[in-house]
């Protein structure tokens, strides 16, 4: 009896440490399940070793096959139950895991079976993060043994029918809740390979950053790929159905009684010939001073090369070198024919001498012409030193030399360069800049540059919204359109609609005009990353502007106050990781504001450093502080891809944000001063009822037990209950999944998953003995020992 009594502890121990165990968590997951008797360890999440998504779409119809191998790393074996969350209306086509030789069979749940099933394992682990999958169509299936120590591979494929917008369609995978495995993946891709008999037009993915190779104007490779890392967001990739045309595309997001946000994606023709580019005329601007002397100016040469071998045959180039004085391969540009003669030109520079960039900039402008695109790009590792050195006089008489068709592209390479005047001549003249580290190459960072912009299709862009009015929209300007690139564009907007958009731009010295009828604007929902990447973008133009003019209490109000809103952790805002601050309330910010002001500009810092948590000494206008600020705030303003915040007080869920405060996850809509929040008691009836009116919430009240939300309007305080709070609401039993049958419970080696098979016909068999998943605490107690009398089960 003793050795009995020993067990039955053995159970109750493991039962308790499963209260509080926490799943691991993929696009599938498994919920590990203890097999009495075993030791009386807690029961852990399952890590994921890897995870791997190939998905092949033709047209609308999208295969996705998925990969996992998930680790346990228990001493003892477990069982579980695997769940994939499913797109509406997909259709399981192959699933594969084998034990000992046998096949698992699995059931799909559908909606309100799976909710109710999310529902009791919710309640009974007092663990919210499933409800993630609240109002979605599961598969599930019943997975035993999973070896001690060993690994559990699945293999699972579905195919669906993607909505189609237009002429734009949507993809997107369940990745986001790869975040809750134990440990960081050692790795993770998504794969998709793209076919479209109309062709291919804008291919855009807002969640992460994806490689996009186009095989020809009617198939592409998309993909994503990164190592020990935690995914913490849904896959998302859109891409259009155009053909040989110029597409534009327009995707947004409304919340109820809010203003819109939008992004418009503009593409030229898959396929572009050169003989249909645009002619445009090419000045090389090399620095050629003493400081360049050595590897620099080698690989600067081969930089020129390659621009002269990739000119089309109606370009036209010039090339100004420049230290002290000049040396100028032409008077005036020359046509590809003189492209011998400019090798030999190019051979012969040496490197001595200062730095006039005044001069050379001078005798760039006043060679340049109307009537065809003037590309000045324009490389440099130094400040100016000779000439005129004043930053706002080279930027002054920049602007009255141009012409509208200049556009100047600055290389700066090292930490040298005055980032200040390299930004401020970019920015004044519609170009960019590119900083070259003293470890890089300076002909890759150029040629990889001029590849995208040596194919010019449109410039001088203009976009005219008819009816519906646009606002603070990034890029501002808009840049040049380029064959093989697109335009991503991020607006507000005030009311919704329906609309016709009205693009004008100069191609061949003519303008030209395109219509595109039917943007919707909408009037609720959307896309939710849209605002955020918006925020990204304004607050990189807000605090470029501070950096290159000078701070004033407005920019850095605004700053702040998106910052909150959004999630964005800048330079301004350490407040966001610290407790004691109070940043949800609008007083609150303002005195923030105030202080950062006082702080970080009356002191006279000419600029503030970057990074996450903001904060740190003074910068200025060279070196590599500045190079890496320079860079931060450019990618900010050209974000196309919205990016999580690297601190773990904050969280980024659907369009709203939530920072840490008390142990509290608090929505930043929250305001104090004018909200009194009703509260939910974690698991309650009233918690559960709110779940089933709006399946939405289940992402927000998926961050744990204690969240603070505003929703419609009113705002919602979730709190842990008492145990008997919870026990209280009415449980569904668990049913038990209609599966072949399962092999009996002994250890066995990590099995590897043959060639995927289709799925046969379910065959009635009698299942050998096993017991049946706990549903609750008592449940598993009686079901184990009526087991054991009946000679199921040994201690």
């Amino acid at each position: 009896m003793r050795k009995y009594l020993a067990w039955l502890m053995t159970i109750l121990v493991c039962l308790a440490a499963l209260a509080i165990a926490q799943p691991a968590r993929a696009d599938g997951i498994i919920i590990p399940i203890p097999i009495p008797p075993r030791p009386p360890e807690p029961i852990k999440s399952l890590a994921i070793k890897y995870h791997e998504v190939d998905v092949t779409i033709e047209g609308q119809i999208a295969t996705t096959h998925i990969d996992q191998v998930f680790l346990n790393e228990l001493p003892y074996d477990i069982e579980g139950d695997y769940i994939f969350p499913l797109p509406e209306g997909a259709s399981i086509s192959q699933f594969a895991m084998w034990v000992d030789g046998q096949r698992l069979e699995a059931q799909v749940l559908e909606k309100d079976e799976a909710r109710r099933i999310y529902e009791d394992i919710v309640r009974e682990r007092r663990d919210p993060a499933l409800l993630e999958y609240v109002g979605r169509n599961a598969f599930r299936a019943r997975i035993f043994p999973i070896p001690a120590r060993g690994e559990k591979r699945i293999e699972l494929e579905y195919t669906e029918v993607l909505p189609r917008d237009g002429d734009l369609v949507r993809y997107a995978y369940p990745l986001n809740t790869e975040k809750f495995s134990t440990k960081p993946l050692e790795r993770v891709r998504v794969t998709v390979r793209l076919k479209a008999r109309e062709g291919l037009g804008a291919i855009y993915s807002p969640s992460h950053e994806v490689q996009v190779v186009r095989e020809n104007g009617t198939a592409a490779t998309v993909t994503y790929e990164a190592q020990n890392v935690r995914p913490d967001r849904d896959f998302l990739l859109y891409y259009a159905l155009q053909g040989e045309k110029l597409g534009l595309n327009v995707l947004s997001y409304r919340a109820p009684g809010e203003d819109g946000f939008f992004l418009l994606l503009l593409t030229p023709p898959a396929q572009v010939p050169a003989e249909h580019a645009v002619p445009k005329d090419v000045y090389f601007i090399l620095d050629i001073s003493g400081s360049m002397r050595g590897e620099k100016l080698a690989q600067a040469k081969e930089a020129a090369r390659y621009v002269l071998e990739h000119l089309n045959a109606e370009d036209r180039f010039n090339i100004i070198a420049f230290s002290s004085g000049l040396r100028t391969f032409a008077p005036k540009p020359q046509p590809v024919e003189a492209r011998e003669e400019a090798y030999a030109f190019v051979e012969e520079l040496r490197a001595g001498g200062g730095t006039n960039i005044y001069r050379a900039l001078e005798e760039a402008l006043r060679e340049t012409v109307s009537g065809r695109p003037q590309m000045i790009l324009f490389l440099t590792d130094g400040l100016p030193t000779e000439g005129e050195t004043d930053t706002a006089k080279i930027v002054g008489r920049a602007q009255e030399l141009a012409s509208a068709e200049v556009r100047l592209f600055a290389f700066g390479v090292g930490y040298d360069v005055n980032t200040t005047l390299l930004d401020l001549l970019a920015q004044t003249l519609h170009g960019s800049t590119t900083y070259v580290r003293p470890d890089e190459d300076i002909e890759h960072a150029v040629s990889s540059f001029f590849d995208k912009v040596s194919l010019p299709v449109l410039t001088d862009l203009r976009l005219d919204f008819g009816e519906v009015r646009v606002e603070e929209t990034y890029p501002d300007p808009l840049p040049d359109l380029f064959a093989g690139e697109q335009i991503i564009l991020v607006g507000r907007y005030r009311q919704p609609g329906v609309t016709t958009i009205r693009l004008e731009g100069r191609a061949d010295g003519k303008r030209q005009v395109y219509t595109f009828e039917g943007a919707e604007f909408r009037e609720r929902g959307g896309s939710d990353l849209i605002p955020r990447l918006w925020a990204t973008r304004k607050i990189g133009h807000l605090l470029t502007q501070i950096r290159l003019h000078g701070a004033d209490r407005e920019l850095v109000d605004e700053i702040i106050a998106l910052s909150v809103r959004y999630g964005i952790v800048t330079p301004y805002t350490s407040f966001l990781v610290d407790e004691t601050e109070d940043v949800l309330s609008s007083a609150g910010r303002r005195i923030v504001a105030e202080r950062t002001f006082q702080e970080q500009v009356l002191a006279k810092q000419p600029s503030i450093s970057p990074g996450v948590g903001g904060g740190g000494g003074p910068t200025f206008d060279t070196g590599k502080g500045a190079v890496d600020q320079s860079m931060l705030q450019s990618a900010l303003r050209s974000s196309e891809t919205v990016s999580a915040p690297e601190v773990e007080q904050v969280r980024l869920v659907g369009a709203k944000t939530f920072v840490l405060r008390g142990g509290v996850w608090t929505d930043t809509l929250y305001d104090p001063a004018r909200m009194r929040p009703e509260r939910l008691t974690f698991g309650s009836k009233r918690y559960f009822d709110l779940l089933r009116q709006d399946p939405t919430l289940g992402a927000y009240f998926a961050l744990g037990q204690r969240v603070l939300i505003v929703w419609g309007g009113t705002a919602y305080q979730v709190e842990p209950g008492q145990e008997g709070e919870i026990e209280a609401v009415e449980v569904h039993p668990t049913p038990t999944p209609t599966a072949a049958a399962m092999p009996s419970p002994q250890p066995t080696r990590p099995t590897v998953v043959p060639s995927l098979t289709p799925l046969p016909a379910p065959v009635p068999t009698e299942a050998p003995p096993s017991l049946p998943a706990p549903r609750s605490f008592w449940e598993v107690i009686v079901e184990w020992w009526k087991a054991f009398f009946q000679g199921r089960a040994r201690p």
